[in-house]
């Protein structure tokens, strides 16, 4: 999607710090966050929601969030961390590409689900 902001992201048109990055996704830094670590893992596939996804994108999203499990540590989320997957406007997706919110860094004292 030419007009994506995280497409535009991972093409290097708006600059980000991106504190991981591989073949399949990256990692940046929420601009509004909710929590004291709050990142946004980024799938590199442009799809909007997890219905969109092919087989490959699943079991490409679940590569994903392994990785995010041995990264977790080095991001200062060793202690825990929670992940939102908003899905479409009800819920408060503002950026129709699929993202993964990682939050942490604190005690989530906030809706225990």
């Amino acid at each position: 999607m030419n007009d994506c902001v995280f497409c535009k992201i991972e093409r290097g048109e708006i600059p980000s710090k991106k504190f991981y990055e591989d073949e399949l996704m990256f990692i940046i830094a929420d601009i509004e966050p909710k929590a004291e670590k709050h990142y946004l893992m980024i799938p590199k596939k442009h799809y909007k929601l997890l219905a969109d996804m092919t087989e490959e994108d699943a079991a490409n999203l679940a590569k994903c969030l392994k990785k995010l499990s041995e990264l977790a540590p080095s991001l200062g989320l060793g202690g825990g961390y929670r992940l939102v997957i908003n899905q479409g406007d009800d819920a408060g997706q503002t950026v129709h590409h699929l993202h993964v919110h990682v939050l942490g860094g604190q005690k989530m004292d906030f809706p225990k689900l």
